[in-house]
């Protein structure tokens, strides 16, 4: 097994793991979990941070929704196709919020200077990047449709993006409408037809 490949195994291992205990995981658990012995886990990294870094870095890649959504057979129904995206990248999203709200838990907070924080927007691989990459894999999914639609596939994209994330800024409410709904609403608007 190559380095790299070995690294790429015990981030995976170690990630359910930081979900659930946060930085207070132990190397002989991450160990286990990975099917190899301690001292493997500083071959491959420097150290415990090392390896919580690389963890948030793979969890903050969108490649894997991204891939999720690619797979979604475009001949479906429009708002089958929303809906399957909707919850691939809800989970997307709840897995970056269960890992950051475990290391903020446990203690973990990096306060990057406004420097670094600007660099990230605007380099390769950054937030600005992983949104517009989600973005226009959701404006593929309106792409057979595009003759039939009041915007263009890019404008709804947007739209159907911050309608479905925007709400879970807000306070939550009990009776949260289901993706289904949220896809049927967008679709068809708020009011019944007459």
């Amino acid at each position: 097994m190559s380095a790299e490949d070995r690294r790429s195994m015990i981030v995976h291992a170690v990630l359910p793991l930081l979900m659930e205990h946060g930085t207070g995981v132990t190397t002989s658990q991450i160990a286990r979990a990975a099917g190899i012995g301690e001292g493997t886990i500083f071959r491959a990294f420097k150290d415990k941070d090392e390896l919580i870094d690389a963890c948030t870095a793979e969890v903050l890649r969108p490649d894997h929704v991204l891939d999720a959504i690619a797979e979604i057979p475009i001949d479906q129904p429009l708002a089958d196709r929303l809906v399957e995206a909707a919850e691939a990248l809800g989970a997307h999203f709840e897995r970056m919020g269960a890992l950051m709200g475990a290391l903020h838990a446990s203690g973990r907070v990096k306060h990057r200077d406004p420097e670094q924080r600007l660099k990230n927007r605007t380099m390769k691989g950054g937030r600005s990047e992983s949104m517009a990459a989600m973005r226009g894999a959701i404006t593929e999914l309106f792409e057979p449709e595009k003759d039939r639609l009041r915007l263009s596939p890019e404008q709804l994209a947007a739209l159907f993006l911050t309608l479905l994330f925007g709400g879970r800024r807000m306070a939550p409410i009990d009776d949260a409408p289901t993706t289904r709904q949220v896809v049927d609403v967008f679709l068809h608007g708020a009011v019944e037809a007459e």
